[in-house]
């Protein structure tokens, strides 16, 4: 495997080279040792795409127009956000709330 640069990736380029060492270990023609470099780096590459993912999620923000015309800026939230049983609990509540269930 060659040496990886510790420059900075994008998130494109980061998934494109994660896309690569899947194909590479799929294929099953690597010795051993080369498999578990390119399963770490793929591990190292997943985490940084997912790290990537939550930075983007906490910076998303959904643009409400209020009954009177103005323009309310929310943070964005969806179910797929919520990291534990208790947020999920918050959020149901908080939607039934605003629906008035």
């Amino acid at each position: 495997m060659k040496s990886v640069k510790k420059k900075s990736k994008t998130f494109e380029e980061a998934m494109a080279e994660l896309e690569e060492i899947v194909v590479k270990l799929e294929k099953g023609e690597l010795p051993i040792d080369e498999s578990i470099e390119y399963f770490q780096r793929g591990v190292e590459l997943s985490r940084y795409c997912s790290k990537k993912l939550d930075e983007v999620e906490k910076r998303i923000t959904i643009l409400l127009e209020e009954e009177n015309g103005d323009i309310k800026e929310e943070i964005f939230e969806y179910e797929g956000s919520i990291k534990s049983e208790e947020d999920a609990k918050i959020v149901k509540t908080s939607s039934e709330a605003n629906n008035g269930v």
